[in-house]
């Protein structure tokens, strides 16, 4: 008798198969816009769930390559990438994945449009979205500078859907000084006598490296410390004969995920520069790149969870153990129904915050909808990246041993969820930022409740009572805690990360609602209604009173 094989879990068409997006959508988009779009949802869940995923599966021990020096003793630093990744660039291009957002075929509902078919690809690209998501800043970045020049050299190969034409961009912030502190950066811009201007420096953590272009911090020679004395500046990263523009590639990171990501540490060695926008508050300049960075983020995160459900729903089909199979083993189906609400809560407020983006595009957006959109943009990247981390560390325990085996390609979900916290600012780091929005402009706080009071006062059906109450009793804590915090600046640090966390949870608890209620009325469809009430049953309200001696004693 042959021994048993367990049978691997497998992939579909990943639009055909995502209710909750297929519900979002119809909810959302005009019947003109969805139908337009949908022949390339369609087409892209088909790559995703089929040959993407087989090659993902079967590329998985490539990575990129870094050669330094040709047999001739001549310093190349040539970057080879993955076939999936070689492959992905084409994808991403053909499909529109940055230019859809830049024709604007689709108006006001161009990003949802954009950011539907990113979070399809993504989880089979091998986080070929990390270049796309800095493509999309840059671009971003250029448009709203203003500067002509620029615009016309890059703009119409970053937003091309011609692979050959394509380009993406790298940004280049992180030095060993700094991290996120991107103020004590010590690269140095210095201008020649014929106006040119040159960069002379080391980047310790430089993403997408193969790209033609880069936007990067450098201080102009003379300016003072701090963020206001760096500028912002454009890179082409290679000169006209194919070589890198006085740039040596150290080394390739060796990371915990995103390992197929050619991450590296680079030496400036006067390469050449273009000043975006002025010689100084380059911080300030890179505002609509983390803008589009970290809606880029939380896209990821809300991918990686929708494909660690899609396996793990598909393999509890499968796995037959202690008499039955795993989907009809009640505690296995209560474990899989809260990872399933929690990616719908995720899911529901990354696209509000695309919904955001898309009306300030446009110019539709009203004062409080861009004051959402400042705040929101930071609450919506930190509480989505920590639940794709958990959520991730979930779905490879629900497959015991197997979700441990290098070869079922399960573990790499969740090394590459982990970047999503660090990459453009931790949870601690946004959650700063967070407060510090609010308190610049506290008419925010009532914009914000005005909203969601809008969300729940339209949900009526009796089984999301208790859920509203949840949600509403969790802002009210939000509400007070900012209150009492912002009279103790150090208490107010010390909290802000339950804070975030809190309010985060609670708005995606409040768009679960809001959304069952119309999904009932619309179709008759419980699903959101189940997600929303079991979504209420998890911990909401993070906000709690700590000692501050406490940790203190703890850490001494």
């Amino acid at each position: 008798m042959p021994p048993f094989n367990q049978p691997a879990p497998q992939l579909g068409n990943q639009y055909s198969s995502d209710r909750l997006l297929q519900l979002y959508l119809r909810r959302r988009l005009p019947a003109d816009v969805l139908a337009q779009i949908e022949p390339a949802l369609q087409a892209m869940g088909d790559l995703a769930g089929n040959e993407l995923y087989q090659s993902q599966l079967a590329d998985r021990l490539n990575e990129p390559q870094l050669t330094q020096w040709d047999a001739w003793g001549e310093r190349i630093d040539q970057i080879v990438l993955t076939p999936l990744w070689q492959r992905a660039q084409q994808i991403a291009a053909s499909y529109g994945l940055i230019a859809t957002a830049y024709e604007q075929t689709f108006h006001e509902y161009s990003r949802t449009c954009q950011f539907a078919l990113a979070y399809l690809f993504h989880p089979s690209s091998d986080v070929y979205s990390c270049p796309l998501a800095m493509t999309d800043g840059a671009a971003r970045t250029l448009l709203q500078a203003g500067n002509q020049a620029l615009i016309e050299r890059a703009i119409p190969h970053l937003t091309s859907r011609d692979p050959s034409q394509f380009w993406t961009s790298g940004q280049w912030m992180t030095e060993s000084t700094g991290g996120s502190d991107v103020g004590r950066s010590e690269t140095i811009a210095r201008q020649a006598e014929d106006g040119s201007w040159r960069l002379y420096g080391c980047k310790w953590f430089s993403s997408a490296t193969t790209s033609q272009m880069a936007l990067t911090l450098a201080r102009p020679e003379g300016n003072p410390s701090g963020g206001r004395g760096l500028a912002l500046f454009y890179v082409e990263t290679r000169n006209q004969h194919g070589r890198l523009n006085q740039i040596e590639v150290n080394r390739l990171k060796d990371k915990l995920g995103t390992r197929k990501v050619p991450t590296a540490e680079l030496n400036l060695l006067g390469t050449p520069a273009i000043p975006v926008q002025g010689l100084g508050d380059g911080v300030r300049s890179i505002v609509p790149m983390l803008q589009i960075t970290r809606t880029w983020n939380s896209v990821s995160a809300v991918g990686f969870m929708r494909r660690g459900m899609a396996l793990a729903q598909d393999y509890a089909q499968k796995r037959w153990a202690f008499g039955s199979l795993l989907n009809q083993k009640p505690l296995h189906v209560d474990s899989l129904a809260g990872l399933q609400a929690e990616y719908a809560g995720a899911f529901l407020l990354t696209f509000y915050l695309i919904e955001l983006l898309g009306f300030d595009e446009v110019g539709q957006s009203t004062p409080q909808q861009r004051q959402l959109l400042r705040l929101l943009t930071s609450i919506t990247k930190l509480t989505t990246a920590r639940q794709s981390v958990s959520h991730t560390s979930e779905i490879i325990e629900s497959f015991g041993g197997a979700g441990y085996v290098e070869d079922t390609g399960l573990p790499s979900l969740l090394r590459d969820a982990q970047v999503l916290s660090i990459w453009e600012g931790t949870t601690n780091v946004l959650a700063l930022d967070s407060l510090r929005a609010i308190s610049e402009d506290p008419s925010i706080w009532p914009v914000l409740r005005e909203q969601v009071n809008l969300w729940l006062s339209n949900a009526h059906d009796p089984s999301l009572s208790q859920a509203i109450v949840v949600a509403q009793t969790a802002l009210d804590r939000c509400e007070q805690w900012f209150a009492e915090s912002s009279l103790d600046r150090s208490l107010a640090e010390m909290g802000a990360r339950r804070w975030a966390l809190t309010l985060g949870r609670a708005l995606e608890l409040a768009l679960l609602i809001e959304h069952a209620q119309a999904a009932l009325i619309d179709a008759n469809d419980r699903w959101l209604a189940a997600a929303a009430r079991r979504f209420s049953c998890s911990a909401v309200n993070l906000i709690a009173t700590i000692d501050a001696n406490d940790n203190q004693i703890l850490l001494s």
